[in-house]
């Protein structure tokens, strides 16, 4: 498959991927699991689990390592293009017009966008649960992980249930599993890999090079390159830390970062695209639509470089029996994680009374049962909220 082909399956998917990266994780299970049929579960599960693992955003990373096993390093890239360009297009677009005309989105459209995420995600735990937990030993380490999780809700913890998770693994199963597979095959040589760990590892000195420079494009630069580095958990985590690097030296208005955030819940794609919408309103740096490119880049660079780098070496690690083994209890913890993201933030961010449970009920079926595509589901549950935000104020 040529990386054209991958740019507009991603694409499709960046133009319909509503609900945040927990969602989107769901969205790609179904296209290239269950739809296209371009690796099997376990596979993608293995892959989730590896990229819970590295910095960055765990969905647009999956992504990534979709292309680059479809069409090389060219994949990949089509795949993040194809997959985040939408959403940062509007962005960008959202900020030009909040610095001409204000802004503000109805307040029932974007609480639509909350409740189809809270079905998509369900729908992704159910599929994965009844593939990855079908032994009472890993049902049980489904709940632990959920559990932990929701009690310690921060992203270091999240990492040490996954690591607790691969040495459940260990314990229960490395004496009864078979001999593993050919697993995910990466489309990368490990000369290449290392060069891009090199890379991103020699990219980290930026902040040096800001320090001694009174560039601030270049400062800009090294700020979204170390969020995109350093934040574990993606998503909604990166939020507070890109708060400190632009509203606190006066980059962005408080006002405008909110703004900002509130649209990003609003859009199809990847929450990094929030980037985008920063760079094209900060002072600092070039600003508008080089401000916004800039930023965008800057963030996803290190996704691209860890994705690179180490899919090549991971595919002969899981050769051996240990890690096939810690592999299925990390594939149970990842259910669990998911699990517990569905109740917190989806379902006690959105689900605020019974007509909200009746809307999720009425997406649940529709994905699931009815079969409907995705982008239908998100287009009908958002207009039936703000008929129910109109009706019922």
């Amino acid at each position: 498959m040529n990386a054209g082909a991958v740019f507009l399956v991603f694409l499709r998917l960046g133009l319909t991927s509503f609900g945040g990266p927990v969602a989107h994780l769901g969205y790609f299970r179904e296209e290239f699991v269950v739809r296209r049929g371009w690796l099997p579960d376990s596979e993608y599960a293995e892959l989730v689990a590896l990229c819970q693992f590295l910095p960055g955003p765990a969905s647009s990373q999956v992504g990534m390592a979709i292309g680059l096993r479809r069409a090389g390093l060219r994949g990949a890239l089509a795949a993040w293009c194809g997959f985040t360009l939408p959403s940062a297009l509007l962005m960008m677009a959202f900020a030009f017009g909040i610095l001409r005309w204000g802004h503000g989105l109805p307040t029932g459209v974007l609480h639509g966008f909350k409740l189809v995420a809270v079905a998509v995600v369900a729908q992704a735990v159910w599929g994965m649960m009844r593939m990855f937990c079908r032994e009472a030993a890993s049902r049980l380490l489904m709940l632990a992980a959920a559990a932990t999780t929701l009690m310690w809700p921060q992203a270091t913890a999240q990492l040490w249930v996954i690591a607790v998770g691969a040495l459940a693994g260990q314990f229960w199963y490395r004496r009864i599993l078979p001999a593993a597979g050919q697993g995910f095959a990466a489309a990368m040589s490990r000369r290449w890999g290392g060069v891009a760990l090199v890379s991103f590892a020699a990219l980290l000195l930026l902040p040096v090079m800001a320090e001694r420079s009174a560039n601030s494009t270049l400062s800009v630069l090294d700020a979204f390159y170390r969020v995109g580095s350093l934040v574990f958990g993606g998503g909604h985590v990166v939020l507070p830390l890109l708060q400190a690097e632009v509203v606190a030296p006066g980059w962005v208005s408080a006002n405008e970062f909110l703004a900002g955030y509130g649209a990003a819940q609003a859009v199809p794609g990847p929450l990094f695209a929030f980037s985008a919408f920063l760079g094209t309103t900060m002072s600092a740096g070039p600003g508008g639509w080089t401000g916004g490119w800039l930023c965008l880049a800057a963030i996803f660079l290190p996704s691209l470089l860890l994705v690179v780098g180490v899919l090549p070496f991971w595919s002969r690690i899981r050769q051996y029996r240990w890690m096939q083994a810690a592999l299925v209890g990390v594939n149970a913890t990842v259910v669990g994680l998911l699990l517990a993201a569905l109740y917190d933030p989806l379902w006690i961010a959105a689900v605020r009374d019974w007509r909200d449970v009746a809307l999720v009920t009425l997406a649940v079926t529709a994905l699931m049962w009815a079969k409907l595509p995705p982008w239908c589901v998100v287009l009908a549950t958002v207009a039936m909220a703000f008929a129910v935000g109109l009706a019922f104020p």
